[in-house]
């Protein structure tokens, strides 16, 4: 390779000063091409004449360019993205269905990815863990116009409402020699949302597993027994679809033809016609496979119950002492509202500090009287709980005294009865499951979905930047060394030339 200097750039100060006779500050003719200094055709015939070296070099740029990149490709980062969009019951307010707080990060929460990876029966370890969770990133997605509004609102001097997004971008951030190959990290990824849908489904869509297993429980259970089981299991299931009908009180299930009013009413009929049969006879006649051990169990729950009572009054003693402390002092209402219209000066105050302690106050009596309320209803659950249990106990003692009577033939019948509760119960759970069910899917179908499939960016798509930046690199050297009169190779002929 030979580089050489153009004679054109080394010409003497006598012909620059020959040549250019106004150098003292006169300017050359208008609609001449060379101007202050700088001649035009000079610079397009040096480009011209080094066009060969400068392809060359921006071809050579750009095959280095390509090979450095793909020798280095192993050791370069490797992201694959998929979008996720919720939309459930309190999102805009940030919290799940049962008023908890929403955060995007419980995409990746330990029990989520822990899912995913055993989905694709990859290495669960602590440390393989860490690695994915590590490499895991969710970030909102904002439309542009709803920058735009918020951007209005800060230059009109307002302070815009806090936004959630409802979108979000999820993230997987590897080195490309990771022992996961591309089409893997997208299948993680999209097991990751999966298995947050499943955990989102189980826990406010789908009926909790516990619910309708008291007969599992009762399966060793004395027969005095059954009464605070189902009594309590009624009252459970009564709860729920108290609190599902709030929420659908026109909802009618396809399946079962059952709205929740319907299965409220089939949850009365049960207790009133089944459950009330089977447990009148064992109260009747005192059944229990151990009468003393009945005894015994009782009086410990009875002791348990007073505990919780003096518990339950105690804390209604200091709500109500602290209701009389703030009874003791004058309250302030607000009787009405300043009128800003009124204000002198824009800049002055609305509130004054009485009209917020006296908010305060207020607001701190209302709490009171709702803790007191409360605490009220409790003591007078655990008592009534407390005196149902006292009589079942007068009753057992009064069977523990007479002995020697014969309770197969009433055992059997209660036997019966038991089966037949147990049919009409498991019926009862079937409907309200199967009606939840398909309550769940209509308003939960969109709760979370895919909104855009994993996507990897192109390793050959990202080594062609490279190879094409390396190329630009190259160009703009050779045009550099052609204006600067310095050329590569053929140039050296044409310069002895000259």
């Amino acid at each position: 390779m030979v580089l050489f200097v153009s004679a054109s750039t080394m010409s003497s100060p006598a012909s620059s000063s020959h040549e250019n006779p106004g150098h003292s500050g006169s300017r050359a003719p208008f609609g001449d091409d060379s101007y202050e200094g700088i001649d035009l055709r000079e610079v397009f015939a040096r480009l011209i004449r080094g066009l060969a070296p400068t392809l060359g070099l921006a071809a050579l740029g750009l095959a280095v360019a390509a090979v450095i990149y793909l020798l280095a490709g192993p050791f370069t980062i490797a992201t694959t993205s998929i979008r996720a969009t919720f939309a459930f019951r309190g999102f805009e307010k940030g919290e799940y269905p049962d008023h908890s707080k929403f955060q995007p990060d419980d995409l990746r929460a330990p029990d989520v990815v822990i899912e995913a990876l055993n989905r694709q029966k990859l290495d669960t370890s602590e440390e393989a863990q860490s690695e994915i969770r590590a490499a895991l990133t969710v970030e909102g997605i904002i439309p542009p116009d709803v920058i735009k509004t918020r951007d209005r609102l800060r230059a009109a001097g307002q302070n815009p409402p806090a936004y959630i997004p409802d979108e979000y971008l999820v993230t997987l951030t590897l080195p490309r020699k990771f022992p996961l190959s591309i089409p893997q990290r997208g299948l993680l990824l999209n097991d990751i949302v999966g298995a947050y849908q499943e955990k989102f489904q189980r826990t406010y869509a789908t009926v909790p597993q516990a619910f309708g297993n008291a007969f599992d429980t009762l399966r060793n259970a004395d027969y005095f027994e059954y009464e605070l089981i189902l009594d309590s299991e009624i009252q459970n299931i009564a709860s729920y679809l108290n609190q599902q009908l709030e929420q659908a009180r026109t909802f009618r299930s396809s399946t079962t033809n059952l709205s929740f009013n319907d299965l409220l009413k089939q949850t009365e009929s049960f207790s009133q016609i089944r459950l009330n049969e089977t447990l009148g006879l064992i109260r009747q006649n005192g059944l229990s496979r151990n009468r003393s051990i009945a005894m015994v169990k009782m009086d410990y729950f009875l002791r348990t119950l007073s505990d919780q009572e003096q518990k339950a009054l105690e804390e209604e003693k200091v709500v109500q002492d602290l209701m009389a402390k703030t009874q003791e002092r004058a309250q302030n209402y607000v009787l009405g509202i300043k009128s800003q219209a009124t204000q002198q000066r824009s800049e002055a105050p609305i509130l004054d500090q009485g009209l917020i302690d006296s908010l305060l106050a207020n607001d701190a009596n209302n709490f009171l009287v709702r803790r007191a309320l409360t605490a009220g209803l409790e003591v007078k659950r655990i008592q009534a709980e407390k005196a149902q249990l006292v009589e079942r106990r007068k009753n057992m003692e009064s069977f523990l005294k007479s002995t020697g009577e014969d309770q197969s033939a009433v055992i059997i019948q209660v036997q019966k009865s038991l089966a037949d509760l147990e049919a009409s119960y498991k019926e009862l759970v079937s409907s309200i499951r199967k009606t939840q069910a398909d309550f769940s899917k209509q308003q939960f179908a969109d709760a979370i979905r895919i909104s855009m499939q994993p996507v990897t960016g192109s390793f050959y798509k990202s080594m062609v930047v490279a190879a094409f930046i390396g190329g630009f690199i190259g160009l703009a050297l050779g045009v550099g060394l052609s204006l600067l009169g310095v050329y590569i190779g053929g140039g050296k002929r044409e310069a002895q030339g000259t």
